[in-house]
């Protein structure tokens, strides 16, 4: 599988983050909708980005007790998101009911399931692999698809995990680039070495002024 680039639309104006879709599309197929952005527009961004042609990935980080995590991942079901991001932190429980609901919601609506990824420990924080490594066999046993860790530890846990399984690395930054308020950062060519099927990338495109070239450098470009 290809490595797929996922745009984090950061950004705190529904206009700003269509503005991105528009100029970026088809370059980029994938859109990350985090927090900012769904607690500016909602799920009226989804259905945009859907329309468009393109597939969002819905990065709220889902982390409440069972009942309230399964419901929520159900909506986003209907909101045919393409993968979407819960705390493997919130237990087995928790993750297990999520997985039934988002299989039985995509069942019953007879569209594609959306891939559930959990997260590990967040790239602004330091971590040890045999942490990360930990949890995402935890997750992956809850029915998980797959897994959201930085690029040190991707390499790390393709050669211990060796069932199939998706990995999701934030924190891309060109070589060199200001690291802001990242701690384990790389470059998407180390990404891509490591094993990651979808990158991350926000700040590095949103602030270049050519998007569009910043996109195709950072992919194509090995240090």
């Amino acid at each position: 599988m290809k490595t797929e680039i996922i745009l984090a639309l950061d950004v705190d104006t529904p206009a700003k983050a269509k503005r991105f879709v528009h100029k970026l599309y088809p370059k980029i197929k994938i859109f990350k909708v985090g927090s900012q952005l769904f607690s500016a527009a909602g799920p009226a961004m989804v259905k945009f980005i859907n329309r468009k042609g393109g597939s969002v990935f819905l990065d709220l980080k889902f982390f409440d007790i069972p009942n309230t995590v399964a419901n929520a991942v159900r909506q986003a079901t209907r909101l045919k998101v393409k993968m979407l991001t819960l705390h493997i932190s919130g237990g087995e429980a928790m993750l297990r009911l999520a997985a039934e609901a988002a299989k039985k919601q995509a069942s019953a609506l007879g569209v594609k399931k959306p891939l559930l990824l959990g997260v590990t420990v967040l790239t602004s924080q330091e971590a040890k692999p045999e942490t990360v490594l930990k949890m995402a066999r935890a997750g992956l046993a809850c029915g998980l698809d797959g897994i959201v860790c930085s690029v040190r530890e991707a390499a790390y846990l393709r050669q211990r995990i060796k069932k199939k399984f998706y990995i999701v690395t934030p924190g891309i930054r060109p070589k060199n680039a200001a690291v802001d308020d990242q701690k384990r950062t790389a470059t998407a060519f180390e990404a891509i070495t490591a094993g990651a099927n979808f990158i991350v990338v926000g700040r590095p495109i949103l602030g270049a002024k050519d998007p569009l070239k910043a996109v195709e450098e950072l992919i194509y470009k090995k240090p």
